[in-house]
């Protein structure tokens, strides 16, 4: 009995604990940002998590076509410049709200695609919370314009990564998600060097940078994968929609950072758009097979 509860119980604790060292990774990846920086910290995180995930699914095993390079090119470097981004964000705004401004992205490549009724009220949910944390005007906050921006640019990247995923879902998903995250290294690197140069090799650094990647990649790709095996993608979806929370959540336990009651409405109101989405979203539109692997990834596949 106790088996097949934990059984039944395994892709929600999955899911779960994916949001968590994602999570969990992602925060303890910001106390590096006065050492290296932020776009050396992305650096670190990205190469890492590549060469980890590069070493599990040797994807050298099975052909790639040239067509299929292609877009193994644009995926990875779509993915790569989404973490710069966020990272970039992350200087100057809280944790929760850029995940929060982030989900945008996919949130909007979701509804667009549809012209159902209900899905305009997801639409509407998505739009009242992200206005009420854009810099709009004196009335509506601290958050810094420059960091909204970067997060938004991270929200279209994010977009056109799911896009270009798709375009993958042929090949095998080890083999699409190393290929990538390698685009992705190769992406982030120099902006990383040019901001953290020589620092980047000190060896107490590198050894935190694996930790980092282990956490926020490597733990939260395998655990996606046992989800996504055993649920619904709209169950998937509504799951991981408790990301901006508990990244808000994290960011207050290990980052200190407070939110007031309009941005944690923010958050609901984005939470709820996603779910809402999934949950309704139509079950003739096939899922990517492809993971989706950062920072905030898997809650509004369309």
């Amino acid at each position: 009995m106790l088996y097949h509860r934990f059984k039944h119980s395994l892709p929600f604790l999955a899911v779960l604990g994916s949001v968590t060292a994602l999570g969990v990774g992602t925060s303890f990846a910001k106390h590096l940002f006065p050492l290296i920086g932020s776009m050396g910290t992305t650096t670190l995180r990205v190469g890492f998590s590549a060469l980890l995930v590069l070493a599990l699914w040797r994807p050298w095993r099975w052909p790639l076509a040239r067509a299929d390079a292609r877009a193994v090119l644009m995926y990875g470097v779509a993915l790569g410049l989404m973490n710069l981004l966020f990272y970039l964000s992350l200087r100057t705004i809280p944790f929760g709200l850029a995940v929060a401004i982030e989900f945008s992205g996919p949130l909007t490549l979701a509804l667009v695609s549809s012209r159902r009724r209900i899905d305009f009220l997801w639409l509407a949910l998505a739009v009242f919370g992200l206005a009420l944390l854009l810099p709009l005007g004196h009335s509506v906050g601290p958050l810094d314009p420059l960091g909204v921006l970067y997060a938004l640019a991270a929200a279209v990247c994010w977009a056109l990564y799911i896009v270009f995923g798709k375009r993958l879902g042929h090949l095998h998903a080890g083999q699409s998600v190393a290929l990538g995250l390698a685009v992705a290294a190769i992406t982030v690197a120099p902006f990383g060097l040019w901001q953290a140069g020589t620092a980047l090799w000190d060896p107490g650094l590198l050894l935190y940078g694996v930790g980092v990647a282990a956490v926020s990649s490597a733990i939260p790709i395998s655990l996606e994968m046992v989800a996504l095996k055993r649920l619904p993608k709209e169950a998937f979806g509504i799951l991981t929609s408790m990301e901006p929370a508990v990244a808000a959540l994290l960011g207050y336990w290990v980052l200190q950072e407070t939110l007031d009651a309009r941005q944690w409405t923010a958050i609901f109101c984005t939470m709820l758009a996603a779910a809402g989405s999934s949950l309704t979203a139509r079950r003739t539109v096939a899922a990517p097979r492809v993971p989706l692997v950062e920072p905030y990834a898997g809650s509004t596949q369309t």
